[in-house]
């Protein structure tokens, strides 16, 4: 199959910029196996003991199952921190980060919960992480702070949809979740996303600083949560930056910002970096 033809112009903006800054969706994950749970098909092909429930993702993504159903809430969370700790980046994670090394700086803002930008080599003082970890843990109850999930396994029943057993808050003993922020979440700890967020703005403020020509490459983020998307049009119109938007299905994109290339992570990568 022929690889689809990336303008000239998108790769010399990208190849000659100085600074790289990196946006990521669910859509990164696909081609290393992850679901996207891209609507409530998508979402009930992972995982169809939720359609039996009929619950959707927004629906069990709720951080009130944590009380009145922990062992609900951490089948879904347990499956998926085991899912995200056994899944290998894919080759694009790597082409990634070889092109972010290159430049005087760089910066990753990403959706995504998995750890897989960690898992590929990213460095974890250089990723926001705007909607949280799985990889860490807060209380449900008491303010005990964030810690990571390193060393918790969560046995999970897949069959009834149950967790055997799940992690607890070792200073007051309730149930512990995951530090995510949830639909109609009013609990999540912030402060772990706030600190990054706050090395983002001083990437950002160097970036104007130093008048560096900066590169927003977007992948795999859609328009159900457009948190990334947002965020990569308001940088690239604050400083001027060029926004390359990688999306096989929703690729569109104001060519006062940027391009779009109607591709999937991997095979986008790959074109934009194809002599």
């Amino acid at each position: 199959m022929q690889t689809m033809k990336i303008p000239q112009e998108v790769k010399r903006r990208f190849l000659q910029a100085d600074a790289l800054l990196i946006t990521a969706g669910a859509g990164m994950g696909v081609d290393s196996g992850l679901p996207d749970f891209r609507g409530n098909e998508g979402f009930w092909r992972a995982y169809p003991e939720a359609r039996r429930l009929g619950l959707s993702f927004a629906e069990l993504a709720n951080p009130r199952w944590f009380e009145e159903d922990p062992a609900l809430a951490w089948a879904f969370y347990g499956h998926r921190l085991h899912l995200y700790r056994t899944t290998q980046p894919h080759e694009g994670f790597s082409l990634l980060l070889q092109q972010a090394q290159k430049r005087q700086a760089w910066f990753l803002f990403t959706s995504n919960v998995d750890g897989q930008f960690q898992k590929a080599g990213f460095d974890e003082d250089r990723i926001v992480e705007c909607h949280g970890s799985i990889h860490h843990l807060q209380c449900t109850r008491c303010d005990a702070g964030i810690w990571r999930a390193d060393g918790v396994t969560v046995p999970v029943d897949m069959a009834r949809f149950r967790a055997l057993d799940w992690p607890h808050c070792p200073q007051c003993g309730a149930t512990a979740r995951p530090n995510i922020l949830m639909f109609g979440d009013w609990g999540w700890d912030a402060s772990r996303t706030q600190a990054q967020e706050a090395r983002f703005e001083a990437f950002l403020r160097r970036v104007a600083d130093e008048n560096l020509r900066l590169c927003i490459v977007e992948i795999g983020a859609g328009t159900a949560v457009p948190t990334v998307r947002h965020t990569g049009e308001a940088i690239a119109e604050r400083l001027g930056a060029f926004l390359i938007r990688i999306n096989p299905r929703e690729p569109q994109i104001d060519p006062q910002l940027g391009a779009g290339i109607p591709l999937g992570g991997l095979e986008g990568l790959r074109a934009l970096l194809s002599r």
